[in-house]
């Protein structure tokens, strides 16, 4: 499973939310000098150590390793899972209680924070030693009106997971083509096998579907300009594209329960072999090569596939729905800003091979990795990113805040067949038209 691999270029960006909580320290909520003069700096992220243990051993050492060079500066961390994160760092903003550093998503995730002034600008950090650290294109995702307000740490795409060994049980073949999808999913809940898991109570994980869908059958521009407002929610094949969802829910396609099960749930499903497929971002590689919490026999067993072609549609197999993942903010109203600061500057220089080795992640940082054992499956789904027509950053990070909860809202809604694909398209429509 594993080989030598020539240089390459890891790229990675963000696209998830981070906060830094607020236990502290006598002289503020946000972090601050001790009585001794140590200075306590308040990092919040996702990476529980069960769930994400890669991530979290590696930004444990990280941060031990930091101490021990800056023994005037502690580091005190609050772990939460995706979404408590996501609703935490609502909470806090909303009281201008950000942590020091935390972790954000890109693009129109990353907005509202800037326009309330709670992230502080970075680029002093991007002329510094971090300086052509990062892949072209990956700092850009944080951007707005010329400053950048977070630091990348990975980049991902979307692939479909699925176990090889019920794939050989049932004689099945990684498919080319919708039709031949269809069919897998047909024998597989024939047998009385869940053809594929989903948490779909989170919401944006079906949204992972319906963009593939619409990238197959309307094409990556018409999707891409329906995200951005240039073009249509009601553009024809989009909206095909939500009634081919209903379809396949129809198929009994999705493990039963899927719209109450949260993302984490459903993973299980996956995990311990109850469901065939599982589609999700490269962040999940961790699980499927490196954590030896998980037993090497189901690591050995896992697969990927693109979402397949759909007869007579404009989409490209090559094209993928991914981009940036999750990047480190400062606070803007920190009292330890310059500690802050220094601490993300040495997390973002550490974290580039450590998580490549440690944990199988693809970082937004160039690493040689020359001399570094990696898995198969790591490399391969590299060597697509590399090789992709067209990445669609997730809908939900692009679109701004009140639009995206109506996306997410109205996937929802439409994998539970609450809502048929025309007003799908024009919910869609009129919220990215109000602008907010």
């Amino acid at each position: 499973m594993f080989k030598k691999k020539t240089m390459v270029t890891l790229a990675l960006a963000l696209c998830l939310a981070l906060v830094v909580s607020a236990c502290g320290s006598k002289s503020s909520e946000n972090g601050g000098k001790a009585d001794n003069n140590t200075v306590t700096v308040k990092f919040m992220h996702l990476w529980p150590e069960g769930v994400s243990a890669g991530q979290n051993k590696i930004v444990n050492q990280i941060i031990k390793d930091f101490e021990a060079e800056h023994t005037n500066i502690k580091i005190k961390q609050e772990v939460l899972d995706n979404e408590q994160y996501k609703n935490k760092l609502k909470v806090l903003s909303s009281s201008n209680e950000l942590p020091d550093v935390g972790v954000t998503w890109a693009a129109g995730f990353l907005q509202p924070y800037v326009e309330g002034n709670l992230f502080s600008p970075v680029d002093d950090l991007l002329s510094g030693e971090l300086n052509g650290k990062f892949v072209a294109g990956t700092t850009e995702a944080y951007a707005i009106d010329g400053k950048t307000y977070a630091l990348p740490l990975e980049f991902n795409i979307a692939p479909i997971y699925y176990n090889k060994e019920i794939f050989a049980k049932y004689n099945l073949e990684v498919p080319q083509t919708y039709e031949q999808f269809q069919a897998i999913v047909k024998t597989l809940s024939d047998n009385g096998v869940a053809p594929i898991t989903l948490g779909n109570k989170d919401r944006w994980t079906g949204s992972l579907w319906y963009m593939y869908m619409a990238d197959r059958i309307a094409g990556q521009k018409a999707l891409a300009d329906a995200i951005s407002g240039a073009g249509s929610f009601m553009d024809e094949g989009l909206v095909k594209a939500a009634g081919d969802i209903q379809t396949l829910v129809d198929s009994k396609a999705f493990v039963k329960g899927f719209n109450g099960l949260s993302n984490e749930e459903a993973k299980s499903e996956f995990l311990n072999g109850k469901a065939a497929m599982f589609m999700m971002g490269t962040w999940e590689l961790p699980n499927f090569t490196t954590n030896e919490d998980i037993p090497k026999e189901f690591r050995d067993s896992v697969g990927f596939f693109k979402f397949p072609t759909v007869e007579g549609g404009k989409g490209d197999i090559n094209s993928w729905v991914g981009g940036p993942g999750v990047g480190l903010f400062v606070g803007e109203n920190s009292k330890v800003k310059e500690e802050a600061k220094t601490f993300v500057e040495y997390f973002v220089k550490k974290w580039g091979e450590q998580a490549v080795t440690g944990a199988g992640v693809i970082p937004a940082t160039k690493v040689d990795t020359s001399t570094l054992e990696l898995p198969q499956l790591y490399i391969d789904l590299f060597n697509e990113m590399n090789q992709a027509s067209s990445i669609t950053l997730f809908a939900d990070v692009q679109m701004k805040a009140n639009a995206a909860e109506t996306h997410l809202n109205n996937i929802q809604a439409l994998f539970g067949k609450e809502v048929a694909p025309e007003a799908f398209s024009t919910n869609h429509d009129t919220a990215i038209k109000k602008g907010n």
